[in-house]
């Protein structure tokens, strides 16, 4: 099979009731209890009105400016997937328009990234169909090829494998390994209640003055008598 243009089987996929747990945890959370290591950065920012984007991958590896392989991703996938594609974050051509979100909609498919250009914009930010993107341009896409579907790709620094679980809020976007969605599932889940309980004492005690002094200090911090 020749790599750089190969269309693959998904084999494994994130449980549907972990990816239930999973939309109801910040993007921030679920990033701090994986040591804040793994996100697609600052460029992939959502487009669509609102709402969360939770499911596991597809993944699409294209040429820049192509979407030939991003359309046969479509045919691949099923109610809940979330279509990933690495276009190289390229912007001088859009991957998909409103025809092809259109068709996610109908198919109820669970969001779909754009490590490229979007195009339509009027139609995606009234919508609710999660769409993050890099970027807008109308300058439509080629439909050449090379590419692949279902291998494991890179955005930023974020590896992502098919049936890996993607997760997306107003913040961005961060990557659950498929092995380790169970732990850090239980460890966000932990965080986030942890995070939640302190709200309603905030404001009546100091901001841990003691702590953050102490730790000035240490690092040869000098506060004036």
């Amino acid at each position: 099979m020749t790599t750089g243009f190969r269309v693959l089987k998904r084999r494994r996929q994130v449980a549907g009731t972990l990816i239930e747990k999973f939309r109801h945890l910040p993007v921030a959370n679920i990033s701090d209890c994986m040591h804040r290591m793994t996100a697609t950065g600052p460029r992939l920012r959502p487009f669509h009105a609102g709402g969360v984007l939770c499911g596991p991958a597809v993944t699409v590896k294209s040429r820049p400016g192509d979407n030939l392989m991003t359309h046969m991703a479509l045919n691949l996938a099923v109610e809940g997937d979330i279509i990933v594609v690495d276009a190289g974050g390229e912007l001088t051509n859009a991957i998909v328009g409103e025809r092809m979100l259109a068709y996610c909609v109908a198919k109820k498919f669970g969001g779909i990234v754009i490590n490229g250009a979007v195009r339509d914009l009027a139609w995606i930010k009234t919508r609710n169909f999660p769409v993050y993107a890099a970027g807008v341009t109308h300058r439509g896409p080629y439909k050449d090829g090379p590419g692949e579907i279902n291998v494991p790709i890179a955005i930023e620094g974020m590896v992502i494998e098919p049936g890996d679980l993607i997760v997306g809020d107003d913040d961005g976007l961060v990557c659950v390994p498929f092995d380790q969605a169970e732990s850090i599932c239980a460890l966000t889940t932990a965080k986030h209640k942890s995070e939640t309980d302190t709200f309603a004492d905030i404001g009546k005690g100091d901001n841990n003055k003691a702590q953050y002094e102490k730790r000035l200090r240490e690092l040869g911090c000098v506060f004036e008598d």
